[in-house]
């Protein structure tokens, strides 16, 4: 027997923490289940500090065509086990083959579709899970896997949106860094030999620039070091529940930026408990995994705030607003579709309105960017050019 530290939510929404024993960490989830906690980490003790990881290994687009492929054949009416073995030959990604492979025999041997899938939360994640749950015991499986298709799309849609607009940014920012890095690295300490072979008296601007360009050339590896360390340090910081709800809260005080990951925010909680609402997942679980799927720490405790607010036999509307997390309209709208008896169309419209929002939004953000990143670089280019050429003025005026 190990002993296992876990980290998790009650039914309630309260944060629970702890210690277990059990013979393996799927044995310790599953305790944790029965006691009605919902888990967000089991780990050993003793091994509980872990770089981050890098990935299940596969895509959320490898994902979305499966499960589009895979509500394609149960609509045909081919066996389960039948499809899973397809689409798992047909896979190009050799890990999502393997998950699929353990899946099937699984399958085969008496489980449900949704206990199979549960075996791999890096893979399909509990929102995943739960719809084919419902899929299953409704007798709608195909139904369901053709929403889910369609909600990983759009997810995904949206994500590539995000991505799109940030690589101008990005590539621009990493080339000027290269070329700034150059500059002081190889070009400035030409002209400083040349300056002292000249015996040039060196105004502030350029003494200033030989000493970065010094500094880069014989500490280069500490500013990697620490680039690097400042990186992992963060992310671990990030995995903690007090860095995840401070760095989450920082971001969303950004300028800009905070605004378009608010309506990113609001576009996949209202995609994702349109999904599961529509699909006959009870409204308390659709709030719990809508929660745990928000990306944000401050987004899921409102959300979990509001769904402890409904378990009392509240509507989702009221203690939505009191949150102060989603815009006006968002619970005026949802308000409407609870009093129609169709929240599950409204929020979809909610959703189409704000994925249209974040294209908007992130077309402004750069074109906010490129004239901010035109006059930073003009701005550190330019100084260590004109440092470089003010000695010169001095010798020139001295030879005249």
């Amino acid at each position: 027997m190990a002993t296992f530290v876990y980290k998790g939510r009650s039914r309630t929404g309260d944060q629970r923490e702890g210690t277990l024993e059990a013979a393996s960490r799927d044995e310790a989830v599953a305790s944790l289940r029965r006691q009605g906690i919902v888990v967000s980490s089991v780990t050993e003790k003793g091994k509980e500090f872990k770089l981050p990881k890098i990935g299940s290994g596969v895509k959320q687009k490898d994902i979305a065509i499966f499960t589009r492929q895979f509500s394609v054949m149960i609509d045909a009416g081919l066996p389960l086990v039948q499809c899973l073995e397809i689409l798992a030959s047909q896979s190009p990604n050799r890990m999502f083959q393997q998950v699929l492979t353990t899946v099937r025999q699984d399958v085969e041997s008496g489980s449900t579709l949704a206990d199979a899938l549960r075996k791999h939360p890096r893979v399909f994640d509990d929102l995943y899970c739960n719809m084919v749950a419902a899929g299953e015991a409704g007798g709608i499986l195909d139904t369901i896997l053709q929403r889910l298709s369609t909600y990983i799309e759009k997810i995904v849609k949206l994500k590539s949106a995000v991505r799109g607009a940030l690589i101008y940014p990005v590539a621009v920012i990493c080339i000027a860094a290269v070329v700034v890095w150059v500059i002081l690295t190889f070009v400035i300490p030409v002209f400083a030999d040349l300056f002292t072979g000249l015996g040039a008296s060196l105004p502030l601007p350029t003494r200033i620039t030989i000493i970065l360009s010094d500094f880069l050339r014989a500490w280069w590896w500490l500013m990697v070091g620490g680039i690097i360390g400042g990186v992992v340090g963060l992310k671990q910081y990030h995995r903690t529940e007090k860095g995840r709800r401070v760095l989450d809260a920082l971001m969303l005080k950004i300028p800009v930026i905070g605004t378009l990951l608010r309506k990113i925010a609001v576009a996949r909680f209202c995609r994702t408990l349109a999904t599961l609402t529509s699909s006959g997942v009870p409204i308390l679980d659709g709030l719990d995994i809508t929660a745990r799927t928000a990306g944000n720490a401050v987004i899921e405790d409102a959300i979990q705030s509001v769904r402890s607010s409904v378990e009392e036999g509240k509507t989702i509307s009221e203690p939505l607003r009191e949150t102060k997390v989603f815009p006006d309209m968002v619970v005026q709208m949802i308000g409407v579709g609870e009093q129609t008896g169709a929240l599950d169309a409204m929020l979809s419209k909610i959703a189409d309105f704000y994925e249209d929002e974040v294209d908007e939004a992130t077309q402004n953000l750069l074109a906010l960017l490129e004239p901010v990143m035109i006059v930073i670089l003009g701005t550190v280019i330019g100084g260590i050019v004109v440092s470089m050429y003010l000695p010169m003025f001095s010798l020139i005026s001295k030879i005249g």
